[in-house]
């Protein structure tokens, strides 16, 4: 019996690192139909932990975050987030990545304060974790949505700090956001020849999940510095690179449109 559960859970990893894979590789829309099939296959009455039924729909949740419908999403978050019991460090992990994504889609809604909360939070879980598993990547992700919550609540310098620090120890995919967050949080200091420096100076790459990130804070730098054909340039062209690789209901899709009428002055008081 122990070989016979120790190949399922090799199949099982198996699986959802391709379909890690094909996620990073921004297959969106298939991935997550693929992980909720495998949410909604029936299970052997024996598997009383049904774990990759979780883990398929920690995926699919995950996914739909990414592409930008986390509001639509958010109930299914924290109802899994209610059922996931932390038995074990592997059902531990999932439970703080939905947690994680919980976190972004609170950034989304501009509702900072909680979004700060639950990623303190998520961090304090993960130091605890810290002698099981590696979760650095984890870690990473949960400091930039850190900095984002800072960054809505005018904290700027606070959000400076989490984004420059970890920086030199970011890998894809964690980097291109926190850069971004970094070029942001320089712009909302006013430190707009900086923040235009420091968007330039770094060519990360770029998932699809992070269409249009760093031309939007670039346009932001530029309308900052008064070069506003520049700005409306790249403002526009941020613009359609949301529109063509994230849904319809992201938020970022709202922030380059209201960027964009401020800088060529389409809005009122402009």
């Amino acid at each position: 019996m122990k070989r016979i559960r120790t190949t399922r859970d090799s199949a099982r990893r198996e699986l959802f690192a391709r379909l890690e894979l094909r996620y990073r590789a921004g297959e969106y829309e298939e991935v997550e139909a693929t992980a909720r099939a495998l949410a909604a296959a029936p299970r052997s009455a024996r598997r009383k932990r049904p774990l990759s039924g979780w883990q398929a729909r920690t995926l699919a949740t995950g996914v739909a975050v990414a592409h930008g419908r986390g509001a639509e999403v958010l109930g299914e978050l924290e109802t899994l987030i209610a059922e996931l019991e932390p038995v074990n460090a592997e059902v531990h992990v999932l439970r703080l990545v939905v947690r994680n994504n919980r976190t972004a889609v609170l950034v989304g809604l501009e509702r900072y304060g909680e979004a700060e909360t639950e990623a303190l939070g998520v961090l304090r879980e993960i130091t605890r974790l810290a002698h099981v598993t590696p979760l650095w990547k984890l870690e990473l992700s949960a400091l930039e949505n850190l900095a984002g919550a800072l960054c809505g609540q005018g904290r700027f310098e606070e959000a400076e700090e989490i984004a420059r620090g970890n920086l030199p120890r970011a890998e894809e995919p964690s980097l291109a956001p926190l850069h971004a967050t970094l070029v942001r949080s320089l712009n909302g200091q006013g430190r707009y020849e900086e923040a235009l420096s420091e968007a330039r100076g770094r060519t990360p790459h770029r998932s699809r999940k992070d269409s249009g990130r760093l031309d939007l804070v670039t346009a932001e730098a530029l309308h900052g510095l008064g070069r506003r054909d520049e700005a409306e340039d790249v403002a526009r062209r941020a613009l359609a690179d949301c529109e063509h690789h994230l849904h319809p209901a992201h938020p970022r899709i709202r922030e380059a449109r209201v960027l964009l009428a401020r800088v060529t002055g389409s809005e009122p008081g402009a």
